[in-house]
């Protein structure tokens, strides 16, 4: 089950994916890493979708991904006597705590950490950002606006503050919850909502204690803010066009994109695009031109990883979206265009032992074109410092942890394979040449070049650089 791409592909499964046979066609098709979106379904929906993914990663023998997507804080308007009210533009219309429920003037909005955030000229984003007012006037429990944008407002729809910090945890009692259920099926990342600042990941790894890696979702405005810092305190990063492009403006989305990107790369972490990539395909067989090329642009700029959410969720076309994702990676990463911007956006190494044997690495194996870079590594470290560098052959990673191996299946370039851990030199020679021979990255009498560290099972040792021959 060898890809041939670098760049991975996240399916999220739903109520028609969820069964061992569809896994099995979707891990065959192409997805790498399977996504529980916990914003929809039962624990007991969630633990039969993590045992069919296990028992697809035990029939195959690779490695599978999976990813727990925690719901995070929901901030929605409370109930019309109605149902449901028209708002006209320029009218004046109250939120507040009150209990009542709303009418044509006012609505409950049951969250005061929302109103001790606001002033005067705050924008508040209505329905995914269809209604728009701004605050004139507002209290410790109520806000008075005016409508700028109009139109229908139903029961329970949901509330951005764009420009406001709000005093709210990222992890609600529910992702707690869902979080303890997680650990203990042990699901390799856990995707963290509503991050607004660093502080919030803090109290995410924390709790995870490296149980799993920590996957940011950068979807709120005040994110940007502290980019690095998040990233810094992450294990990858995952851009969340949905919510961030309800909270800005849409022609800003594509610039903070690239920034996210790019922040990620330099750093050395795992990044994932994400949302509406080949939306169009929910209910038909083939994406629109301009879907094909936002999926390319994400490939182009050295992203580690693109995702479905309802395309294979809940879509018609589970199978094809998956196949046209894998088809327009392998187009894009052929184009000799795609490796001059590989090489164009290369970040200097840092100055430590893993980064100089990793980018000298990258330099041999290209020079001697080398058929694969081998990497031993019992946390992935390695491995992650590796494919930051983007070399221009396939990574195959070694590991002792069927956990690392797992979470390798996030990152771009690498192929990641569970083994025994290494005891002499030979044995790193002997290993890797057969690892790749067995794997399809090499023939008899092709070179390869290897990394590992001495002692051997010691984390973050790396040190050697070995070129071996395929026997």
């Amino acid at each position: 089950m060898r890809r041939n791409r670098s760049a991975k592909i996240l399916a999220t499964l739903g109520p028609g994916t969820s069964t061992e046979e569809m896994i099995t066609a979707l891990f065959e098709a192409g997805a790498d890493v399977f996504r529980l979106n916990f914003s929809h379904g039962s624990h007991d929906d969630h633990k039969r979708r993590f045992e069919a993914i296990r028992r697809v990663e035990k029939k195959f023998k690779r490695p599978i991904g999976i990813l727990l997507d925690l719901q995070g804080p929901k901030l929605r308007v409370g109930e019309f006597k109605d149902g449901k009210i028209k708002l006209e533009l320029g009218k004046k219309f109250t939120l507040d705590l009150s209990q009542e429920l709303g009418s044509q003037d006012r609505v409950p909005l049951p969250h005061p950490e929302i109103f001790k955030s606001l002033e005067e000229g705050t924008e508040l984003l209505l329905d995914d950002g269809k209604i728009r007012l701004k605050v004139i006037r507002c209290g410790e429990d109520f806000a008075e606006t005016e409508v700028m944008t109009g139109g229908d407002l139903s029961n329970h729809k949901g509330v951005n503050v764009p420009s406001a910090l709000l005093e709210l945890s990222s992890l609600t009692e529910k992702d707690i919850e869902d979080l303890r259920l997680g650990l203990v099926l042990g699901v390799d990342w856990v995707a963290l909502s509503f991050v607004q600042r660093p502080g919030d990941v803090a109290e995410a790894r924390k709790i995870i204690a490296g149980r799993a890696g920590v996957m940011a979702k950068l979807e709120k405005p005040a994110a940007m803010d502290h980019l690095d810092e998040i990233v810094n305190l992450s294990d990858a990063i995952m851009v969340a066009r949905g919510d961030l492009g309800v909270e800005v403006p849409p022609e800003e989305v594509p610039s903070l994109q690239k920034r996210i990107v790019f922040a990620c790369r330099s750093a050395g972490k795992p990044v994932v695009v994400a949302t509406q990539m080949l939306e169009s395909m929910i209910h038909a067989p083939t994406p629109t031109r301009a879907e094909a090329s936002d999926v390319a642009t994400a490939i182009y700029d050295g992203a580690d990883a693109v995702m479905l959410s309802a395309e294979t969720a809940v879509g018609d076309f589970p199978i094809e979206a998956v196949t046209m994702m894998d088809r327009i990676i392998q187009k894009v990463e052929r184009d000799p265009h795609y490796r001059k911007m590989m090489n164009a956006y290369r970040y200097d190494p840092e100055s430590t032992a893993s980064d100089a044997i990793t980018a000298a690495a990258r330099q041999v194996a290209q020079t001697i074109s080398a058929s694969v870079i081998v990497t031993f590594s019992s946390t992935g470290s390695t491995t992650l410092r590796c494919a930051r560098e983007r070399p221009s052959v396939p990574l195959l990673s070694l590991t002792p942890r069927a956990d690392t191996a797992r979470r390798m299946t996030m990152a771009w370039g690498v192929h990641s394979v569970h083994t025994e851990d290494l005891k002499t030199f030979r044995d790193m020679v002997v290993k890797a040449t057969r690892v790749a021979k067995t794997e399809g990255f090499g023939d008899v009498g092709d070179p390869l070049v290897i990394t590992a560290g001495v002692p051997f099972g010691t984390p973050g040792a790396t040190n050697i650089l070995r070129i071996a021959w395929v026997d």
